[in-house]
């Protein structure tokens, strides 16, 4: 039986982290705004870290990689096709991989919960103050963290921050993919309409 590390436990900490900031960001209606590219980054960096991190666990296999350390680099990959999609205003494909990744985190969890010798379900049945202790302060440290970069369920300042000089795409009333004139008539009706 394994024992906890410093590396275990700051991993744990962190899909922990990054499954209550996904959460806040994926139930928000808002998108693409300043708020969620914010926590966007944060959530992106607390998942590079989580996938990141499991290379430096190694005990289902004492010493050797094992099937998951590939979703781990899967997981890498992943987030690396949906921070470059976001990059060049894919919203669609940047939103796949995104859930896609959000998904594969919560399968994780479930696996790291369902066999009884792994460390969290023993810290849970030997230690649950320190295992729900530990999850509330994630939890709180996470809508904190979503509070100050911005992100609440209700704006009262109406999407001031929304970025006006990127191209949006998929929002109707645009001409073409998006671009600065999207949601204004098109120049030919507005000279007709001057005639």
């Amino acid at each position: 039986m394994h024992r906890w590390t410093l590396l275990i436990a700051l991993h744990a900490l962190g899909a922990t982290f990054s499954l209550a900031v996904g959460a806040l960001i994926l139930l928000r209606r808002r998108k693409g705004d300043l708020a969620h590219r914010r926590v966007g980054r944060i959530w992106m960096g607390s998942m590079y870290w989580t996938a990141g991190s499991s290379f430096g666990i190694r005990a289902l296999h004492p010493g050797h990689l094992s099937w998951i350390h590939g979703l781990s680099a899967w997981t890498i990959a992943s987030l690396s096709v949906a921070l470059w999609a976001a990059r060049t205003h894919r919203a669609q494909l940047h939103r796949n991989f995104v859930v896609g990744s959000y998904l594969g985190l919560c399968g994780a969890g479930i696996a790291a919960m369902a066999f009884p010798v792994r460390l969290v379900p023993q810290l849970l049945v030997h230690r649950p103050l320190t295992f729900f202790g530990a999850a509330v302060a994630v939890s709180v440290v996470a809508l904190v963290v979503a509070r100050a970069c911005g992100l609440s369920s209700r704006r009262a300042s109406g999407g001031d921050d929304v970025r006006r000089d990127r191209p949006r795409v998929g929002h109707p009333g645009e001409d073409g993919a998006g671009g600065l004139d999207a949601g204004r008539a098109p120049a030919g009706v507005l000279l007709g309409a001057q005639r």
